[in-house]
């Protein structure tokens, strides 16, 4: 296995690029993506790390990591899952404490659509928080899912330049 990875000839661009994005992340849960700049200021609390709607809607911000075949390093999802307010409120709590122990691993929906997969929205998830200063893994549940099966699976090097291809196609 090895730590390198490469750049690679952009077919959307046509240039060389030296290194290779292996993550990309999402600025906020689908239902704030959808609402207009009205309903965000009246409706949503967001930071980057988490979102409330309504009081009544609680959102963490996660990766979801892909093993990439033949390289140590994980390609990486930043994502939006939905939380019960039990479990988004301990998070809360022991978010900042460097003394907390790690909480069990949470259930949630998965509030974030990813482009090159059918729906993503609504998948069910673990949320597995991690040590400060790190953002929970999301771990999928097992199913015949696209996203579900490459996270068990693993993608290849060219998967990884499709998606960066696509994003680049996306930014023109």
């Amino acid at each position: 296995m090895t730590d390198l990875v490469r750049g690679y000839q952009c077919t959307c661009c046509g240039n060389y690029h030296d290194e290779l994005p292996l993550n990309y992340g999402i600025v906020a849960p689908v239902y704030y993506e959808e609402a207009t700049r009205r309903e965000r200021k009246k409706h949503f609390e967001l930071t980057d790390d988490f979102c409330v709607m309504d009081g009544e809607h609680f959102f963490i911000r996660g990766c979801i990591e892909i093993p990439i075949i033949g390289s140590n390093q994980p390609f990486v999802w930043g994502v939006w899952v939905s939380l019960s307010k039990e479990n988004f409120e301990l998070t809360l709590e022991q978010w900042d404490d460097l003394n907390s122990e790690q909480l069990n691993p949470m259930f949630g929906w998965l509030s974030t659509h990813l482009p090159m997969y059918p729906e993503t929205v609504n998948l069910k998830t673990n949320v597995h928080t991690c040590s400060q200063n790190l953002r929970p893994f999301i771990e999928l549940e097992p199913t015949d899912h696209p996203l579900s099966i490459e996270q068990a699976q693993g993608i290849t090097m060219d998967r990884v330049k499709e998606i960066a291809q696509f994003f680049c196609e996306l930014g023109k």
